[in-house]
C-alpha cells in the first residue's frame, strides 16, 4: 500500500513540475530547445517511474530505520541549502560541498569524498560552461 501512495506522490508532483515548466516564459533570445525542454523530460521520468511504481508496488516493502531516515532527510536538507546558495557560492563551490557531503554520506571516505566533490564539480563545469558554453552560477571567485 505505501509503494501504491509513494507512486501516486510521485505523479502528483510530476504533473505540478510539468505545470511549473510549462509557466516559464521563454525569451526571443533562447535557443530551439528552449528552457522548458529539460524540466519537461524530467517530469515525464518521474511521471512514468511514478506511474510504473504505483502498478508493481513491491510486495513487502521494507521501510528503512529511523537513523537512515535522518540521513534521507538530511541529504534532501543539503539538496535545498545548495539551491538557496547556488546564487551566493556559485555554481563550483556549491556543487563541490554538496557533492563531497553526498558522497562522504554514501560511505566514502572524508578526504575521497572532498576530492570527489572537487572533481566532480570542476568536471561538470569544464563540460557544461567551457565545452557547451551554458551559463552556470557564477560566484565569489567569478566562476
Amino acid at each position: 500500500m505505501s509503494d501504491r501512495i509513494f507512486g501516486l506522490v510521485g505523479l502528483a508532483l510530476a504533473i505540478f513540475f510539468a505545470w511549473a515548466a510549462l509557466q516559464i516564459e521563454e525569451s526571443f533570445l533562447s535557443d530551439e530547445v528552449g528552457p522548458k525542454a529539460f524540466p519537461l523530460i524530467i517530469a515525464g521520468i518521474l511521471g512514468i517511474s511514478s506511474i510504473f511504481i504505483a502498478l508493481k508496488p513491491d510486495a513487502d516493502p521494507e521501510w528503512p530505520s529511523l537513523g537512515r531516515l535522518v540521513e534521507i532527510l538530511a541529504a534532501v536538507v543539503v539538496m535545498i541549502l545548495y539551491a538557496e546558495f547556488l546564487p551566493i557560492a556559485g555554481f563550483v563551490i556549491a556543487t563541490a560541498v554538496a557533492a563531497a557531503y553526498l558522497t562522504w554520506r554514501l560511505g566514502s571516505p572524508v578526504l575521497s569524498s572532498l576530492l570527489i566533490g572537487v572533481l566532480t564539480s570542476v568536471g561538470i563545469y569544464v563540460v557544461f560552461h567551457l565545452l557547451l558554453g551554458l551559463s552556470l552560477a557564477r560566484g565569489p571567485l567569478g566562476f
